[in-house]
């Protein structure tokens, strides 16, 4: 089933603009991901879907063939997953799954067939019995989504469905989400600002800021070709080289580089793990930060652009360069996104 969302927006009564008319399409079976810093929209836009949140005059909302612009929340048959998973602690796993189906009157022996279902989809058999509270991170997770996938619903939503998870177990269980939301075979969108779940988990992905969509694209798409500064800032940190367009070379304060094949009327940039630390490189910098990130060194160098502003570098070495010492950097003109 298609998902259609038109001209979603959202003014709150004090008169916040917390959404501008904003439309996209969520194909069938597809995982599409709502990506930006806190206050950009992303979680306005999800409850508009909802049903949740009233939107202004123009939405719609349509999915499949039935409009449910109007359509009460409990009405759209919509499957959600909140942040804190908001199971019940007093109810077994089993309870927690097959309570939407109870509330809506299916008989006994239907609910019963259905909840057994997700228990061995969502690998919850052997916990079956089991209160919620008993469970792993990781398993009380798999429980909020076979309750949300336990209606059928028509579309899944999933509000920051990781974040209350710490950092190692996120990790790890970003993967599986992603491998069960494929074997549902449904439409998914879930918000998150977190750059690394959204291109682990997403077919697309939705980058939003100050209430207006960005660009819609692949992880791929919006790494390797962002339409603005603002997309490519915040999906792999690229900085840009703001100097001097002279013939075929951008004149930097750290030296010249070669940008021969690059349009004049492109603003380039460039990721950290794309400067080469190298002792023939044609620009040069001084060490003024120095992190150890396990597989890399990152460096903070300044003096390569104007403005002052430092420009990371990734090196991949067992030592590196000490705090004040000039060194010098190359960067692969291919490797060079433009905007």
């Amino acid at each position: 089933m298609t998902t259609r969302i038109e001209n979603a927006a959202k003014t709150f009564a004090d008169g916040t603009r917390a959404l501008k008319p904003t439309s996209l399409t969520v194909e069938q079976g597809e995982i599409l991901s709502l990506l930006g810093p806190s206050g950009c929209g992303k979680t306005t836009l999800l409850r508009i879907i909802a049903g949740l949140e009233q939107p202004d005059a123009g939405t719609r909302l349509v999915f499949g063939d039935a409009d449910v612009t109007e359509m009460a929340v409990e009405r759209r048959n919509v499957g959600m997953v909140f942040q804190s998973y908001a199971l019940f602690p007093n109810m077994s796993v089993r309870a927690n799954i097959g309570y939407g189906l109870k509330v809506r009157q299916v008989p006994k022996l239907e609910r019963g067939k259905r909840v057994d279902e997700l228990l061995e989809l969502c690998r919850l058999t052997e916990q079956a019995t089991r209160p919620v509270t008993a469970l792993s991170g990781g398993q009380r997770q798999r429980v909020a989504l076979a309750r949300a996938m336990a209606p059928r619903p028509r579309i899944l939503l999933l509000d920051e469905p990781l974040s209350a998870l710490d950092a190692a177990l996120r990790d790890q269980l970003r993967d599986e989400l992603a491998a069960m939301l494929r074997e549902f075979r449904i439409s998914a969108v879930f918000v998150t600002h977190d750059q690394g779940e959204a291109m682990a988990i997403a077919d697309r992905i939705a980058v939003m800021s100050e209430g207006t969509l960005q660009q819609i694209g692949t992880p791929e798409e919006l790494y390797h070709a962002p339409t603005s500064d603002f997309v490519a800032r915040f999906i792999g940190n690229a900085m840009p080289l703001n100097g001097q367009r002279v013939g075929n070379d951008l004149l930097l304060p750290g030296g010249k580089l070669d940008v021969s094949d690059v349009a004049n009327d492109k603003q380039i940039y460039v990721r950290a793990e794309n400067i080469k630390v190298d002792d023939t490189g044609p620009l040069t910098g001084t060490v003024e930060t120095i992190t150890f990130s396990g597989g890399h060194y990152r460096l903070g160098i300044r003096g390569v652009v104007a403005d002052g502003a430092l420009v990371h570098a990734h090196l991949r070495s067992r030592t590196t360069p000490k705090r004040g010492q000039q060194v010098r950097l190359s960067i692969d003109p291919s490797h060079l996104i433009l905007v």
